[in-house]
């Protein structure tokens, strides 16, 4: 509890404070809701609305998830790939960076058009928006991998497959889990702006909704939500990598 009081209770006074000052702000100049609404309006009109913002956050995780499932498999077959073969990795990487000069906002709505308003859309864009940290924070962490630890293998008999397994995969976990981090809250951004661009339903589509209906309100509750889940995604991974790589404590 005091590691994590120490580590959080910063942000909080800062959240903390920022929300008191927008309070008096909008309290002192009477600024519209339609404007700006009060932190505390955003609160009562986000509960009041709680069942149909549930209703579409459900299918904003299910983007988010699909989207970063289909990501980290694309990501660990390109690094192992990338990492036993030099000539694809000078091939690859290039290409990886490439993929990240990409346009997101002109290639969304091509999506839609192609894919239709389904999930593979969403799916394609969230894909594209997180795999490039992933594959980049494994194929660094591999080549991270301490020589003289594979140079003892080497010496032993030991095949390319057992240095890869034993003294690259488990060197590598720590980047991996810095590059997760930053992918998932990629992820939800990501799937918000893919349904924001066409969906039939969630965070994104309740945003652009609401924002033509001048519920500001409303909006910011969605944000609000979304800066939740990322925020608890985030904190996952710190789980997971406990569990996973306990030795990185």
């Amino acid at each position: 509890m005091k590691n994590l009081a120490r580590t959080a209770g910063p942000a909080a006074l800062l959240v903390a404070a920022g929300l008191a000052v927008w309070q008096w702000y909008v309290t002192a100049f009477d600024v519209r809701p339609q404007v700006l609404p009060s932190p505390l309006r955003v609160v009562e009109q986000g509960w009041a609305f709680r069942e149909q913002i549930w209703t579409n956050t459900v299918p904003t995780l299910q983007v988010t998830a699909v989207g970063f499932a289909v990501s980290l498999v694309l990501g660990w077959a390109i690094a192992i790939a990338v990492d036993f073969s030099p000539w694809l990795r000078r091939a690859v990487t290039p290409l990886l960076v490439a993929s990240q000069t990409l346009p997101i906002i002109a290639i969304a709505p091509l999506l839609i058009i192609w894919f239709g308003f389904g999930l593979l859309p969403k799916v394609v864009v969230v894909t594209l928006v997180t795999f490039f940290p992933v594959t980049v924070g494994l194929i660094e962490g591999f080549a991270a991998t301490d020589p003289a630890a594979t140079r003892l293998l080497r010496s032993m008999g030991a095949s390319r497959w057992r240095q890869f397994r034993f003294v690259r995969l488990p060197g590598a976990m720590p980047r991996f889990f810095t590059a997760l981090r930053i992918g998932i809250t990629y992820a939800v951004v990501g799937a918000v702006f893919a349904e924001y661009v066409g969906a039939v339903a969630g965070l994104g589509i309740f945003m652009n909704l609401q924002k033509n209906s001048f519920r500001t309100d409303l909006v910011l509750a969605a944000v609000a939500v979304t800066a939740l889940v990322s925020v608890l995604l985030f904190a996952l991974t710190y789980l997971v990598e406990r569990v996973v790589v306990p030795w990185n404590r």
